[in-house]
């Protein structure tokens, strides 16, 4: 059985950015650290870093006056910021620079006047920290039909999207949203970020010669479950792992080619540990897909690099 390994997968930068931010923490400041929400969505990095003395809460009211307080990946929603400041939390961000930027433009058109529609799933953290920028007027789609029951009419709109969504699905939405309101508007760019874009390409470059794909990911992991759905749309049987033991030896019967990928926050450890179980599987010859080489980089927080 031949194993192909689909790159970049893995971390991005975001990710790598977010959890040195909580190890410098805890070895500037001692422990603990309070994390608002899991850094990211990865059971291994979050009890790695508990180990290490991370305290993930999600009721601010739990973390004593004074503390460090560290935003994950995700983003919050300026009331959280507003709840930190009254307790005299010393705030730390380690928000995705991509999510920001999704957080500013929801900001910034809202105050214009727009009427801001958010392309995402209601219940992930990211979307309700994004739709948190402006409530009032930020109207969350995730469907077609949620775009049919939309009744606004010539006020002025603005959409953005959920950084870690699937290219295919957005597309629909999107052009769902612009047959209907033609005048909508948006950011120059996507606001699905780079790192979900090019792990859904890699992906892309090789589901069509595997019989099947095994994607390494965490269940609560967003761009790890859109990396299945890119395998299911395209009519090849795929599976989300977590671990090595989560592999099942029925799924290899019959399988020539087999595809591997791993979400945006999944190390490359657990990467590792599932191959070394394929191979006793059966898989013989594995070869690397590159799609491109990521060569981005987000600087720490600036109370971690002020004080080096």
């Amino acid at each position: 059985m031949k194993l192909l390994l689909s790159k970049p997968r893995g971390f991005c930068a975001g990710v790598v950015r977010a959890i040195e931010t909580v190890e410098k923490a805890l070895k500037m400041w001692g422990v603990p650290i309070y994390v608002k929400h899991e850094i990211v969505h990865n059971k291994h990095v979050i009890e790695s870093l508990e180990k290490q003395g991370a305290v993930f809460i999600e009721d601010i009211e739990l973390v004593p006056c004074g503390s460090y307080l560290i935003y994950s990946a995700h983003g919050v929603a300026p009331e959280v910021r507003a709840q930190a400041k009254k307790r005299n939390l010393i705030e730390i961000d380690a928000t995705c620079g991509l999510v920001t930027k999704v957080h500013s433009a929801v900001k910034r058109y809202a105050q214009k006047g727009y009427q801001i529609i958010l392309i995402g799933h209601r219940n992930h953290v990211e979307t309700i920290g994004t739709s948190g920028e402006a409530p009032e007027v930020t109207t969350v789609v995730e469907s077609l039909a949620d775009v049919e029951a939309l009744c606004f009419s010539n006020e002025p709109l603005f959409y953005t999207t959920q950084t870690t969504l699937s290219l295919d699905d957005v597309k629909e939405v999107t052009q769902a949203l612009i047959t209907k309101y033609p005048h909508i508007e948006t950011l120059p760019s996507s606001s699905i970020c780079y790192a979900t874009t090019n792990r859904q390409m890699a992906l892309r470059s090789i589901v069509d010669c595997s019989d099947l794909i095994l994607v390494v990911g965490d269940p609560r992991s967003s761009n790890s479950n859109r990396l299945c759905e890119v395998a299911h749309l395209r009519n090849v049987p795929s599976y989300r792992i977590n671990i090595e033991h989560e592999i099942d030896p029925k799924w290899l019967q019959a399988v020539k080619v087999l595809g591997l990928t791993a979400g945006a926050s999944t190390p490359e450890d657990v990467v590792q540990r599932c191959i070394k179980k394929l191979q006793e599987y059966g898989v013989t010859e594995i070869e690397d897909i590159i799609y491109t080489i990521e060569d981005v980089y987000f600087h720490l927080p600036r109370q971690l690099t002020q004080c080096i």
